[in-house]
């Protein structure tokens, strides 16, 4: 089995790369060598390349930047996808994509269930709802996973600005009141090669169990890197509003995913997002 692998520089890219079957073939073009931007070079590269199944974990992420530069992340979360769809159908080849918990506005009080109306209220969360609808047009066998909050040893997330600031600060302020589920790219890595192996078609939602406000996995940083040795010091974490943080772009306030048709199908367990912090924690320790 061969596989395409868009965005392999990225945390989720990194673990996919580090989790691959056996047995599996695995190309990683770079994005000088695969330009999204570049419709008919990049068409022409993936149906040369003739792959099996593509993986698209490359996205334009930065939320707040999005909101000054919304053009630029419609074409590489928008156009792109759409893209490396029509790609994927011409080349005979399945596509699986990766998208957010920011398609969702916030107001619900209960998970987001797949058939849910999104509502994005961000640039961000808007190019990827686009991508979505953009890669169901072009392709109805692809597959399409929402997660939320990754976080990895590699590249930058929450979890190691957390700790990189805890390791110079006495004191910190996290807002609290945004509600999501952290999940460890590992984890969804693993996921998507159950998934690609399942020849699973449609939209899913994937996340680590359990839920908690960016303060709530701030504490567990710190309790948790000081248990394992990471930190030092004592730090003062204070809760904060949203409207105190000042971001440029809006975040929903609670954007948990119901994903019980996806470990369902999978048949794969679901394990709390606190278990794979210590996890990937213990892998800085090393």
């Amino acid at each position: 089995m061969k596989v395409l692998l868009v965005g392999g520089n990225g945390q989720l890219g990194r673990e996919l790369q580090h989790t691959k079957p056996r047995g599996w073939r695995l190309e990683v073009p770079d994005s000088k060598t695969l330009n999204l931007l570049d419709r008919s070079a990049a068409m022409r590269d993936v149906i040369r390349s003739a792959p099996d199944i593509i993986i698209n974990a490359s996205g334009y992420t930065a939320v707040d930047q999005a909101e000054a530069e919304p053009l630029k992340a419609f074409a590489v979360n928008g156009k792109g996808a759409g893209m490396l769809a029509e790609a994927a159908v011409e080349a005979g080849a399945r596509l699986i994509h990766i998208s957010t918990d920011y398609v969702f506005d916030g107001r619900q009080s209960t998970p987001y269930k797949t058939a849910d109306t999104p509502r994005p209220i961000n640039v961000y969360g808007a190019s990827k709802l686009a991508g979505e609808r953009q890669v169901r047009r072009a392709a109805d066998n692809a597959l399409i996973i929402r997660t939320a909050w990754l976080y990895s040893v590699y590249g930058h997330n929450f979890v190691k600005t957390m700790l990189r600031l805890m390791n110079g600060r006495d004191r910190l302020e996290v807002v609290a009141d945004q509600i999501g589920s952290p999940t460890w790219a590992r984890g969804l890595a693993e996921v998507i090669w159950q998934a690609s192996e399942k020849d699973l078609a449609g939209l899913y939602h994937w996340t680590d169990d359990g839920i908690a406000s960016w303060f709530d996995l701030a504490v567990a940083v710190y309790e948790e890197a000081r248990d394992l040795g990471l930190l030092s010091r004592l730090v003062m974490i204070r809760p904060i509003r949203s409207d105190e943080y000042r971001a440029a772009a809006r975040r929903p306030a609670y954007s948990v995913l119901d994903q019980n048709g996806s470990w369902q199908t999978l048949g794969r367990s679901l394990c709390h997002w606190r278990h794979n912090l210590r996890r990937m924690l213990s892998f800085l320790e090393k």
